[in-house]
This record gives structure tokens, C-alpha cells and sequence, in this order.
């Protein structure tokens, strides 16, 4: 009786999927992430650097850092949804980690950007 008139939102099928696709993507990324990291143990600013100015490096690493970010947001959107149910509360914390998703997301992208730009 509580969710009468409340109704769907009918987002539920796409969201299941876009968590599925980041967390795919993450899955090979995340691979290619620990490789990297594996690699570059090691090395020294000038050999970390370079590899990341690669143009194929920094692509898969924003592509890495979009998907992380947005898989974040979908995970921790469907616990807010779950389990705050002060309504007020939920809405705050939902603008506060897609505000917190994209501006980690943009703050990395910049740096990776800055980076292989040479910059």
C-alpha cells in the first residue's frame, strides 16, 4: 500500500543494462589497469609519464576513468534507493554522489588529458 500511486519510474531495465555494460567494460579495463601498473612499478616519473602520454594509454585510461566513476554512481544509486528512506535524505545524497562522480570523473580526465597533451 506504501508505493501506491508512486508509480515507475521505468528506468530500472536501462539502469540494470548500463551497470552491466561499465561493469564489462571495467572488467577488461581493469585487466589492462593492472598490467600497466604491474609494468610501470617500477619505472621511474619520466617512463610513467611517457607511457601515459600515449595516445592508445590515455585514451583507455579516460575511458577507464569515465566508466569507473559512472559504474560508482549507478552501484551507489541503487543502494540509496534500497536503503535511505527519509525521502529529503535520499535526494541529497543522490545530488551529492552524482556531483562527487562527475567531478572526480572531470578532475582525472584533466589530469590524464594534461598529461598526454604534454602540458
Amino acid at each position: 500500500q506504501r508505493a501506491r500511486g508512486l508509480g515507475s519510474a521505468k528506468e530500472g531495465v536501462n539502469h540494470w543494462w548500463r551497470q552491466r555494460i561499465t561493469a564489462l567494460a571495467l572488467f577488461f579495463l581493469g585487466l589492462w589497469f593492472m598490467a600497466l601498473v604491474l609494468l610501470l612499478l617500477h619505472g621511474d616519473y619520466t617512463s610513467v609519464h611517457a607511457t601515459l602520454a600515449d595516445p592508445l594509454n590515455a585514451v583507455l585510461m579516460l575511458v577507464f576513468i569515465i566508466a569507473l566513476f559512472w559504474h560508482m554512481q549507478l552501484g551507489l544509486q541503487v543502494v540509496i534507493e534500497d536503503y535511505v528512506h527519509t525521502r529529503w535524505l535520499g535526494v541529497v545524497l543522490q545530488i551529492a554522489v552524482r556531483f562527487y562522480a562527475v567531478l572526480a570523473a572531470l578532475l582525472a580526465a584533466l589530469a590524464v588529458l594534461r598529461i598526454a597533451l604534454g602540458r
